[in-house]
């Protein structure tokens, strides 16, 4: 009985190592072009989100008179810090008052934010009580609701207790974070092992003392990301104040510059310090990101993965 022979595969002439015959030089060369087409498209898009930065810089940097006669994306007389000194003296300094207010309201907020729903999503994640679920969609349920449609109710709520144009009127439903809440009870179910906490109930901690000393601390990935959303949302903020606030005291600098910019037929001057004041107000953002992306791409990958 003759033996059955197997054909093997044909060796590449230049590297002796065995592929399939039909596997020409051109299938290694589509990781390439798949890579090459990825960068290209990331290229196109960081130019498309970096354009109106690029624009809002050089435009800022020019005289009134410069900025609708000039090259719009490039620089003329430069002007950038003296039209920075401009603004911070117009009207007594009311733009650094309103980046403190936007500092104030964002900060302060954003941090009691997180700490309230970190404290209820933790809780649906690791007590049994009656209605959790029911809680849970309940919360679900209000990431879906946009933000203007309760715009009105809050209006007429703070209108019964006498808290319109008051810090409060902004500040107090800054403090509800239905996002968080979720992101908080997923990255808690993951992160926080019930053995650990069993571990410190038996050293006689208490419920509280173990959520502050324990699992807060593995939670802190998701803690800044929930931060940080919350962070850009009351900072970006501008229904809210527009129904709630009649002081220009008491305006965060994204609706301050909004009332400046709807002057700009009666003050023409003013473009250009509406445009150093957008320039100016997305730098506290950019910092916030940059300082805390490490943090934040591991919550959102936690999150992703559960």
């Amino acid at each position: 009985m003759s033996a059955v022979t197997t054909p093997r595969p044909a060796r590449s002439p230049r590297t002796g190592s065995s592929r399939p015959a039909g596997i020409r030089s051109g299938a290694v060369r589509e990781p390439l072009v798949s890579r090459t087409s990825a960068m290209l498209v990331m290229a196109v898009f960081t130019v498309y989100f970096l354009l109106p930065l690029w624009w809002l810089l050089v435009a800022s940097s020019k005289s009134t008179g410069d900025i609708l006669t000039t090259n719009p994306l490039w620089f003329a007389d430069m002007r950038l810090f003296s039209n920075i000194g401009d603004l911070f003296a117009y009207r007594d300094g009311i733009f650094l008052r309103w980046l403190g207010n936007s500092l104030l309201y964002a900060g302060l907020g954003g941090a009691v934010a997180t700490l309230l729903a970190a404290m209820a999503g933790y809780a649906l994640a690791k007590y049994r009580f009656p209605g959790r679920e029911l809680v849970f969609d309940v919360v679900l349920g209000g990431v879906l609701v946009p933000a203007t449609a309760l715009a009105l109710p809050l209006f007429l709520i703070f209108s019964q207790v006498q808290l319109t144009n008051t810090f409060w009127a902004v500040f107090l439903p800054s403090l509800v974070s239905p996002f968080g809440v979720y992101l908080a009870r997923i990255f808690a179910a993951s992160s926080v092992p019930d053995e650990l906490l069993e571990a410190s109930r038996l050293d006689g901690a208490g419920e509280i003392r173990t959520f502050f000393t324990v699992s807060l601390r593995l939670m802190s990935p998701a803690l800044v990301t929930m931060f940080l959303f919350q962070f850009v949302a009351i900072w970006n903020n501008f229904f809210l104040p527009l129904i709630m606030l009649r002081s220009e005291e008491l305006f965060p600098v994204v609706f301050g510059l909004y009332g400046w910019n709807n002057q700009l037929n009666q003050i023409p001057e003013l473009r250009g310090l509406v445009l150093i004041g957008a320039l100016l107000s997305v730098i506290p953002l950019i910092v916030i990101f940059l300082l805390l992306q490490r943090f934040w791409r591991n919550g959102l990958g936690t999150g992703a993965l559960k």
